[in-house]
């Protein structure tokens, strides 16, 4: 990892913001669209980018608001990647947000947002707080190939029970849905029973398949090489350079998505479920004189 000084942390703005205080990631998922080459990353994309100001940045950012809002962070880079162990700076950024009274949208892949549940409670119960989990695939086997540095879906899905005991609400990321390897139903269904059984608030899923880009694709299909032999043949005669690569089961299996949304009352459409995690509710969103 290397260590820079950024001139901003904040994105966004009409009461929601974006925060990424890394950039890269050493989770080694296959499939990562933040490989692509149109985010311009100079450097490895393991060797982790650490704006090593951004609690400054960001108590200077959030003194500066007149009104609150929620702050998102983790859709570029994940907030609890390995070296947030050692610099802590995810914490640091989250007990800023706590003390000046705005709420926070959290999304990862790692069990180390355990770390900070104590935290994301306070925040919770002063203002709102939502953990954002990605789940892919419900065989821990297939889970060590495609996301092979963090930890499985099974502990995953512990970490959302236990926010739904602390009473902070989860939404769920079910993408992406690689063609050949993990669109099944049987896995789409033990998914969507695991979150209910979590009582997720939602569940984001655009479509089931994935995007492939330049960057990312080539990526992607030397891992298909190492653990699936054959398959990037078969990507590439039936998608060619596509965008976006959908499953061949994509209409019986968004079937079953929303279905089994509606049945359980879980939010499906992603306009609805950004709009609950951006929304911060009337009463904590003026600032007082107190607030400074």
């Amino acid at each position: 990892m290397h260590f820079v000084d950024a001139k901003g942390i904040l994105t966004g703005g009409k009461n929601h913001y974006g925060m990424n205080i890394y950039r890269g990631c050493s989770h080694g998922c296959i499939y990562c669209d933040s490989r692509s080459r149109c985010y311009q990353f100079t450097h490895a994309f393991e060797d982790i980018e650490v704006k090593q100001n951004a609690p400054e940045l960001l108590e200077q950012a959030l003194k500066a608001k007149r009104q609150k809002g929620m702050i998102g962070t983790g859709s570029m880079s994940d907030p609890y990647m390995h070296c947030e162990e050692k610099l802590g700076l995810t914490r640091k950024c989250l007990e800023i947000i706590c003390k000046y009274g705005f709420g926070a949208a959290v999304q990862t892949k790692s069990d180390r947002i355990m770390r900070d549940i104590d935290l994301l409670d306070e925040i919770n119960r002063k203002t709102k707080c939502v953990v954002q989990m990605t789940l892919t695939t419900f065989d821990s086997r297939l889970c060590r190939i495609i996301e092979p540095n963090v930890c499985d879906t099974q502990r995953r899905i512990e970490v959302l029970e236990k926010m739904r005991d602390r009473g902070i609400p989860t939404v769920v990321w079910l993408t992406p849905i690689l063609p050949f390897i993990n669109d099944t139903r049987e896995n789409i269904q033990a998914i969507l029973e695991a979150c209910a059984q979590a009582k997720v608030r939602g569940i984001i899923c655009f479509d089931m398949g994935l995007t492939l880009r330049e960057g990312d694709r080539e990526y992607y299909y030397a891992a298909l090489d190492r653990h699936f032999p054959g398959l990037k043949e078969r990507y590439i005669r039936t998608y060619g350079n596509a965008y976006e690569v959908p499953s061949p089961h994509r209409e019986l299996l968004t079937d079953l998505f929303r279905t089994f949304c509606r049945e359980h009352e879980i939010l499906y459409r992603p306009e609805e479920c950004f709009d609950y995690m951006h929304h911060l509710p009337e009463k904590y969103r003026q600032m007082t004189f107190l607030d400074g």
